[in-house]
């Protein structure tokens, strides 16, 4: 399975692109989307930057899902609104181009992938190439992207499997109560 993780900024999105064999994970690809060229004041000019290169990195590497960051709200609420659109763009593009999108907050990435939560960035950039075997460290939201797409190889394995014993408790159930006459 190939998976697409995603770091949005409205200035810096993050992208990362692992392949999935059982537990082995293999790097792919990564690197950054930037609006800076464009004026500070250019929201839609910025968020259309953002939605056509998510969809040429969906187009590039035929991932079979993503893995979104989830914003936190931040002390500025300009700043999370922001944001949220520039992550908006993003899953718009995901979405658009036929993916399925899981969502995982950074906390949830940095325990995923460092084993805690307040783990800094280096922390993450030196697990991330520890865990994908990189010569060298990948970019700060390059490396966030790829600790999204490791979580999701490691979150979504395991609600699969949680997934398949619900459907085996139900068809236990749908037996049991199919075997007493009520």
């Amino acid at each position: 399975m190939r998976i697409l993780g995603i770091d949005p900024g409205l200035q810096t999105t993050g992208f990362g692109v692992i392949d999935v064999d059982g537990h082995a994970l293999s790097y792919v690809a990564s690197g950054t989307i930037r609006t800076t060229a464009l004026a500070l004041g250019n929201l839609p000019g910025r968020l259309k930057v953002l939605f056509d290169g998510i969809t040429e990195v969906t187009a590039r590497y035929a991932p079979d899902m993503a893995a979104v960051e989830i914003i936190f709200v931040n002390v500025n609420p300009q700043s999370s609104l922001l944001l949220g659109q520039a992550r908006g763009a993003c899953v718009t593009a995901l979405v658009s181009s036929d993916l399925p999108v899981a969502e995982y907050t950074a906390l949830q990435m940095k325990k995923a992938v460092v084993g805690h939560g307040r783990a800094a960035k280096s922390q993450v950039q030196e697990m991330v190439r520890r865990l994908l075997h990189l010569p060298g460290l990948p970019g700060t939201d390059a490396a966030d992207a790829l600790g999204m797409a490791i979580t999701h190889a490691h979150a979504g394995a395991a609600m699969a499997r949680l997934g398949e014993a619900g459907t085996l408790a139900r068809r236990q159930h749908a037996m049991y109560k199919g075997g007493r006459s009520y």
